[in-house]
C-alpha cells in the first residue's frame, strides 16, 4: 500500500494572496513536466477544483475535515492521489482559520498535520519589506507541528523590492521558493459566490491556467519545490485509502431487512440516476458519483440548459449546486425538460437536490417558472448566507432515516419562501435552531451541501429506492 506521496500544501496568511494562483501554476507546470498531479483543495470549494482539473487532466477533489470528518482525510487524499507521482493541495483562507468557533477544524494548518505535509507560504508581498520576515516567522513559528518549509512572494514590485523581501527573510530561517511580480497577476473573472465555474468560461479558464503556469515557471524554483514535496515521508498512522465499494462504506441494514441475494443483484440492471451538469450545475463532488456508481447505479449526466428529456430510463435525479440564478432565463426556455422533471418527482422517483438544485425544483426564480416541483418561490438576495451546518434528518427520506446526522455547508445569495415544507429536510441547530427544506414522495430538496463520503449509506440508500420505486 503506497502511503508516501511526495505532496505540498499551498496556505496563506489570509484570502486574497494569490493561493490559486500559486497552487494552479504548480499543478500546471508539475503536469507540463510529465508528472502525474493529483489536484486537491481543502474546504467545501467548488471552483477552485475546476481550474485544479484543467491544469492536471484529474478530477480535482476536496479533503473538508467538518464535512467528513478528520478521519477522513488522508484516506480522501490517497483516494484521489492514487498512481500519481506527486499531490498539491490548495489551502483555504488563512493558514490557521477554520470552522467558526471549533477551533483548528477544517483548516488548513489541520489538513496539512492530517496529512503530514510541508506547506508553501504565499505572502502578498505589496505593501511591506521588512515586516514580511516578522509574518512569516509568526506563521512559522505559531503551531510548531505545522512544517512550513517555504515561502513564494506574490505581488512584488521591483528588483529592488525583492532584494528588501529576500535580505528580511534570510533570518527568519524559511527559504524563498518564489517570487511572482506584481504586474503579471491573472485574472479570473468572479462574481457574488467567488470565481466563474470553469464549465462557464471553457477557452478563456484554459488561457488563465497556461498563464497561472507561466508566472509559476518564470517565478518559483520547481526543483526545490518538488524536492520540498519529495521531503514528505509516510502519512500519519498508516491509513489505507478510502474506497466507495469497501464494505465498510456500506450502511448496515434495518432491522426485518433481508440481505440481496448476490445472483439476483448480478441479473438485474443498473437502475439509471441522472446527474444534472452543465454551466448551471457545476457543484459537486465526485466521491458522490463514485458512491453512486459502487452502490450499482448507472450514472449519466446530463445539462438542463441544453438537453429536452431526462436521459432514457431515468429512475432518479440527482441535481447538486451550482448558478442557476444566472440562466434562470435558458432554465425556464427549456420547458420539455421542466415537464420532464416534474413528471418524475410526481411518479415517486428519487429526487436529491442541494441549494441550485432546490431552487430549480421550485415553481419558479426571480419571476420566471421553474419546474413547480416544490410550492415555494426563490428569489435572489443581498445577503450571503454562509457557514458549517450540524443538521438532523427531521424524517425519513430517499437519502436518510430520521435522526440521522450530517454535517452540511450553506453557501447563497437566494431566498426560498417558505423555507421548509410540511415535511421538512433538515433541522439545523446553528446559527439558529430552524427547519429547513422540503421532504415530498421520493423528492429530498435543502440548501445544504453534504458530502456522502461521511454518510455512504446515503447513496445505498438512494439507489436502492432508485430500484424499489
Amino acid at each position: 500500500m503506497v502511503t508516501a506521496v511526495p505532496r505540498l500544501v499551498v496556505a496563506a496568511p489570509s484570502s486574497g494572496s494569490g493561493k490559486t494562483t500559486v497552487a494552479t501554476g504548480l499543478m500546471a507546470a508539475f503536469a507540463a513536466r510529465g508528472l502525474a498531479v493529483s489536484p486537491h483543495k481543502v474546504g467545501p470549494d467548488y471552483i477552485d477544483p475546476g481550474y485544479h482539473a484543467l491544469a492536471t487532466g484529474r478530477v480535482g477533489r476536496n479533503l473538508d475535515a467538518y464535512l467528513c470528518g478528520p478521519e477522513l482525510v488522508a484516506p480522501l487524499f490517497l483516494h484521489g492521489a492514487r498512481g500519481c507521482d506527486l499531490a498539491v493541495v490548495e489551502g483555504v483562507m488563512g493558514l490557521y482559520d477554520g470552522a467558526g468557533g471549533e477551533g483548528e477544524l477544517a483548516s488548513t494548518a489541520q489538513v496539512a498535520k492530517l496529512l503530514g505535509a510541508p506547506v508553501v507560504l504565499v505572502v502578498d508581498a505589496s505593501s511591506q519589506s521588512r515586516s514580511v520576515a516578522a509574518l512569516v516567522h509568526g506563521f512559522a513559528s505559531w503551531d510548531p507541528r505545522v512544517r512550513v518549509g517555504g515561502v513564494i512572494l506574490n505581488k512584488v514590485g521591483s528588483d529592488r523590492h525583492e532584494e528588501l523581501l529576500r535580505e528580511a527573510l534570510d533570518s527568519a530561517g524559511v527559504p524563498v521558493l518564489g517570487v511572482l511580480r506584481r504586474v503579471a497577476q491573472v485574472e479570473t473573472p468572479s462574481r457574488h459566490l467567488g470565481l466563474v465555474p470553469v464549465a462557464e468560461r471553457r477557452s478563456a479558464a484554459v488561457e488563465a491556467v497556461a498563464s497561472m503556469a507561466e508566472q509559476v515557471v518564470r517565478g518559483c524554483d520547481l526543483e526545490a519545490l518538488e524536492a520540498l514535496a519529495r521531503s514528505a515521508g509516510a502519512l500519519p498512522g498508516g491509513p489505507a485509502p478510502w474506497d466507495p465499494c469497501s464494505p465498510t462504506h456500506q450502511p448496515a441494514r434495518s432491522a426485518g431487512e433481508s440481505p440481496r441475494d448476490p445472483a439476483r443483484s448480478a441479473g438485474e440492471r443498473a437502475p439509471v440516476v441522472a446527474v444534472a451538469g452543465g454551466p448551471a450545475f457545476t457543484f459537486s463532488y465526485a466521491e458522490h458519483t463514485e458512491l453512486l456508481t459502487a452502490a450499482g447505479a448507472e450514472v449519466v449526466t446530463f445539462d438542463p440548459l441544453r438537453d429536452a428529456r431526462l436521459p432514457g430510463g431515468t429512475a432518479g435525479l440527482v441535481i447538486g449546486g451550482g448558478f442557476p440564478e444566472v440562466y434562470a432565463a435558458e432554465l425556464s426556455a427549456n420547458a420539455p425538460l421542466r415537464e420532464a422533471v416534474a413528471e418524475l418527482a410526481l411518479s415517486g422517483a428519487p429526487v436529491a437536490a442541494e441549494c441550485a438544485g432546490l431552487l430549480y425544483l421550485c415553481r419558479e426564480l426571480d419571476g420566471q417558472p421553474m419546474c413547480g416541483v416544490l410550492d415555494a418561490t426563490a428569489r435572489m438576495s443581498e445577503r450571503l448566507t454562509l457557514g458549517y451546518r450540524d443538521a438532523v434528518a427531521v424524517g425519513d427520506s430517499v437519502l436518510a432515516a430520521a435522526g440521522t446526522r450530517m454535517r452540511g455547508h450553506e453557501f447563497h445569495r437566494t431566498v426560498v419562501e417558505p423555507g421548509a415544507g410540511a415535511a421538512p429536510a433538515w433541522g439545523v441547530r446553528a446559527p439558529v435552531r430552524r427547519v429547513e427544506g422540503f421532504v415530498q414522495q421520493g423528492v429530498h430538496a435543502s440548501y445544504l451541501h453534504t458530502h456522502w463520503a461521511s454518510r455512504p449509506g446515503v447513496a445505498r440508500r438512494f439507489v436502492e429506492r432508485c430500484r424499489t420505486s
